[in-house]
């Protein structure tokens, strides 16, 4: 039944800027500075390392890109105060994810239950007095850093389910598509400027000062979202009474028969969770190699210097970011006009988002030595990931909306095991053999993985509400 009159009266409201319209962009500005002080590390462990005390097996000419891009006049900063091995640098990275999984399912859980307000503020805030932290335990030793990074992780782990929990509370379904992507494309816009930020930084001040800046940045930002978001448009006090009419009747269908508790069994024996978990866990691995190891394989595979490598590491997740909001609007576009189903639309879109990786790395795996043509392919792998947000992650709302907290929560503590397992396979696979011949290897294996979890989302994947997520009366 067509339920669109249910909307006439605040039909107005749609176009007009409202205080939903700022949670959405306080949420995005949030996910801007979880990422920029996620991957700073990344950049930054760039500066950190010295290099040229690290034991190096002996690797022929053929193996190992000409350094084209040196430049005697510019500023080398390749030799920092740590020597740390590849293994090491791979488990430094890594160690943020312990962390993140385990809080997971129970931020995803609390923000049903008490709002998100809280759990995603104090989450963020919680990793920002830790970044300003890392300098002094990063100088005090390994294992402090390693500590310092897990609890970076713990307080990060809250935030997308969190997100998510409010984003049902604050999302009007005709307006829900395009505020989840441009919310958690903050996280991509984060990475964009994170990364040049960070190797100007590490070029022209000194790697501290990157946690320093962006730990601060991240206080700042939960300033200003402890006075103008809420959790929900019953308890904002600035809210009209016109606003607050159109979303509060807009998801009265859509929270009709919520159960009261979590149906584990059905939700673990689901084949739609599965099949979303698979790609998602998948696509994670492929991820996290590049948002991790980038830097790395910029400078010591095609040797560019700490400032272009921090540039041109940003831009493919400025592609990435254009990408997810082009998209989201095409996807529901598309939908909308029914050209296409929704698990249909899904499915194509998940198809892009982790075979056009899949492709692009294979072909970086084979242009060897030419920089160009491997920041193109690069690029494409990232920037084509930026519509996963419409893809397996709207599946996830597709599913089951009622419990898109839990159900975040639980898949996305299942994916970020491989932001450890990345680095570590990484770090394995590269130790003492930093050549172009080990990072094919580490091309192809992302680029399987991709499309393995595609492969089963593609048959096994759908978009039809579950059963298990509303109570049905007879």
């Amino acid at each position: 039944m067509d339920k669109r009159p249910l909307f006439n009266d605040g039909e107005k409201k749609r176009g007009t800027f409202g205080v939903r319209h700022m949670v959405i962009f306080m949420g995005f500005l949030g996910f801007a500075n979880v990422y920029a002080m996620r991957v700073n590390l990344s950049v930054a462990i760039v500066a950190m390392v010295n290099n040229t005390a690290l034991p190096k097996e002996n690797t022929s000419v053929s193996d190992s890109c000409p350094n084209i891009h040196h430049n005697t006049t510019h500023k080398d900063t390749s030799d920092g105060p740590f020597d740390w091995d590849e293994q090491q640098q791979g488990t430094i990275l890594g160690m943020f994810f312990y962390g993140y999984v385990l809080t997971q399912v129970p931020g995803g859980r609390l923000a049903e239950l008490f709002g998100g307000k809280w759990l995603f503020g104090i989450g963020i805030l919680i990793t920002a007095v830790f970044t300003l932290l890392t300098p002094v335990a990063a100088n005090h030793s390994l294992y402090f850093l390693y500590a310092v990074r897990i609890i970076e992780g713990l307080g990060e782990g809250v935030t997308f389910p969190a997100m998510l929990a409010m984003l049902a509370r604050w999302s009007p379904p005709q307006e829900r598509s395009r505020f989840t992507s441009f919310t958690y494309a903050g996280a991509a816009f984060g990475t964009v400027i994170s990364m040049p930020a960070s190797g100007y930084l590490c070029d022209y001040v000194g790697w501290e000062s990157v946690f320093y800046v962006f730990g601060a940045i991240g206080i700042v930002w939960f300033v200003g979202w402890c006075f103008l978001v809420f959790d929900g448009p019953d308890v904002h006090p600035r809210i009209s009474e016109e606003e607050k009419a159109f979303i509060q009747s807009s998801l009265i269908e859509c929270e009709t028969g919520k159960p009261s508790s979590i149906p584990w069994l059905a939700i673990a024996s689901s084949p739609a969770v599965w099949a979303i978990t698979a790609t998602h866990v998948t696509q994670n691995f492929g991820y996290y190699v590049l948002l991790t190891e980038l830097p790395t394989y910029m400078k010591n595979i095609l040797h560019f210097d700490m400032h272009s490598n921090a540039i041109l590491s940003g831009v493919p997740y400025l592609c990435m970011w254009l990408f997810s909001i082009v998209g989201s609007i095409t996807v529901d576009h598309i939908i909308g006009k029914n050209y296409l189903s929704t698990t249909v639309a899904r499915k194509v879109a998940n198809t892009i988002a982790t075979m056009g990786p899949a492709l692009a790395l294979l072909g970086a795996s084979f242009v060897g030595c030419h920089p160009t043509m491997a920041m193109v392919l690069l690029t494409i792998a990232i920037g084509c990931n930026g519509i996963i947000y419409s893809g397996e992650q709207s599946a996830m709302l597709d599913i089951a909306n009622n419990f898109a907290g839990t159900l975040m929560g639980i898949i996305n503590a299942l994916g970020n095991t491989m932001g450890f397992l990345a680095p570590m396979v990484t770090g394995l696979i590269i130790n003492h053999h930093d050549n172009v011949t080990r990072w094919k290897h580490l091309f192809w294996i992302a680029s399987a993985t991709y499309a393995f979890g595609n492969t089963i989302f593609a048959i096994f994947g759908t978009s039809v509400e579950q059963k298990w997520n509303r109570i049905h009366h007879s």
